[in-house]
């Protein structure tokens, strides 16, 4: 099973860390087709640097394009990191604007990974709900954000792919506590300088809507 490193951004042991409760988890992808750095972890990496505020520790890993290898990743990470709220970049090609997705679904992982390989039996975790939603309301968040002309869509569709299988896996492991922010590959908005500042601010209003809600389970069917 890969390990975390501490270099990058995984918590070290827990007499040397603050509280486990203030730890954000911020994910983006590894190598993918022709992208040899991935957009997402060029932001994610973007985030580590610019930081979510004095009172969160940030913690960023690249995950890699393999279901099975992503699976093994996101437990240590979660037995690890203990994150108070995991955050997913994904990119979306075509795609010019921002999108939160609200929901992780279970089944019909059909397309293969980076290694030629799929799920087995198409399927994020046995046995559980068909797709599980964010604890944090995307569409309500959505609304906030465009009426401060911040350029974001909301989906309740986040693909069947590695994206969607990740935020499956996170969502099911973290009650809840997670999101899937997609972003453009391509296109003025790709660019760092102006996606990580809007990434933070949309990660920021994540969290203050998460201070405000009990501690519920995430929905499921």
């Amino acid at each position: 099973m890969s390990r975390p490193r501490l270099g990058d951004g995984v918590a070290p042991p827990c007499g040397q860390r603050r509280a486990a409760q203030r730890a954000v988890l911020v994910t983006g992808f590894g190598p993918f087709r022709r992208y040899l750095v991935n957009p997402s972890w060029k932001a994610a990496q973007g985030l580590k640097v610019e930081g979510l505020g004095e009172d969160v520790d940030v913690y960023i890993k690249e995950i890699p394009v393999s279901y099975s290898r992503a699976q093994q990743v996101l437990a240590d990470l979660w037995e690890k990191v203990h994150p108070k709220f995991a955050v997913h970049l994904g990119i979306a090609a075509g795609c010019r604007s921002v999108t939160l997705e609200q929901t992780g679904k279970n089944h019909g992982y059909r397309d293969r990974d980076a290694c030629g390989q799929c799920p087995a039996n198409h399927c994020c975790v046995e046995g559980a709900s068909s797709k599980l939603d964010s604890i944090i309301d995307m569409r309500t968040l959505t609304k906030q954000l465009k009426g401060m002309g911040l350029d974001v869509i909301y989906s309740r569709d986040a693909g069947r792919y590695l994206c969607d299988f990740v935020y499956y896996h996170s969502l099911h492991r973290g009650n809840g506590r997670a999101a899937l922010i997609h972003v453009p590959a391509s296109g003025g908005l790709a660019s760092p300088d102006r996606l990580v500042p809007l990434l933070r601010t949309i990660i920021q209003a994540m969290l203050s809507q998460l201070e405000t809600l009990p501690d519920t389970a995430c929905t499921s069917e």
